[in-house]
């Protein structure tokens, strides 16, 4: 199966499987139901100071990610988690952000297929 990214004001749809917010704020105007949520984990989301930190700046995308993979590392269980869901179903990562190319889910997406990738090349040796 796969690793989705979704906006969260896209409407639900069948192929997104488990779907988990991952932003430490609740998003603005959305109901629990209308999100059609399975999970919020905040703990996935990037610290407060790294996120005011980054405020969406372009060129500090390469830092941003390499800060955030280093907090991500303290949450190995989560990341274990979303990294077993997404073996036998897809997994959608739900975030609030306008940017769409270079927000959190974007970077978890990349640093959960890295763990996968390299989960594998051990498995094969």
């Amino acid at each position: 199966m796969s690793i989705h990214i979704k906006r969260v004001y896209e409407p639900p749809s069948a192929d997104d499987g488990y779907r988990v917010l991952v932003d430490r704020l609740w998003p603005r105007g959305l109901s629990k139901e209308k999100l059609g949520l399975d999970a919020w984990m905040k703990d996935l989301a990037p610290s407060h100071e790294l996120r005011l930190w980054y405020g969406h700046v372009e060129a500090k995308w390469p830092e941003f990610q390499k800060r955030y993979f280093k907090e991500l590392a303290q949450h190995s269980d989560l990341v274990d988690e979303l990294r077993k869901r997404s073996r036998a179903h897809n997994v959608t990562l739900l975030y609030s952000s306008r940017n769409e190319t270079i927000n959190n889910a974007v970077a978890l997406k990349v640093y959960l297929e890295r763990q996968m990738a390299s989960a594998r090349r051990r498995s094969a040796q």
